[in-house]
């Protein structure tokens, strides 16, 4: 899977925030100063062109949806981000944060209650 820029990736929030869209409805969304129309639509192109959304055609107006979840993003993203930053070490990441972050022994406790949940959750999905 590809990785999307910046400006892709905040257009592909507003898609798996709403998703089905038309692309006045994503510059309806978004703050001032608003981007161009023709902006929008190039970079929903590239998406397409990506593999990251689809459309309908209604005439010459184009409704589109993602076509790759969030979920399955971000979980890309992160295995790709624990690769090049830490070793493909959870250990080595968790380890950082905490300690740039100066988390707390409840927060490290919290995040491992989390994780050992999310393991069992996925051992019965098999």
């Amino acid at each position: 899977m590809k990785e999307l820029t910046k400006a892709e990736e905040e257009i592909m929030q507003y898609l798996w925030e709403m998703e089905q869209v038309f692309v006045k409805d994503i510059i309806a969304r978004m703050p001032s100063p608003k981007p161009a129309y023709t902006t929008v639509s190039t970079i929903i192109r590239i998406l397409e062109k990506k593999g990251f959304v689809g459309h309908k055609a209604y005439g010459k107006t184009h409704e589109y949806y993602p076509l790759i979840s969030k979920k399955e993003y971000t979980r890309n993203f992160m295995k790709r981000f624990m690769n090049n930053y830490f070793s493909n070490s959870f250990k080595e990441m968790v380890s950082f944060f905490a300690k740039e972050d100066k988390l707390s022994v409840s927060d490290l406790d919290e995040l491992m209650k989390e994780v050992r949940k999310e393991i069992e959750e996925g051992s019965h999905d098999g």
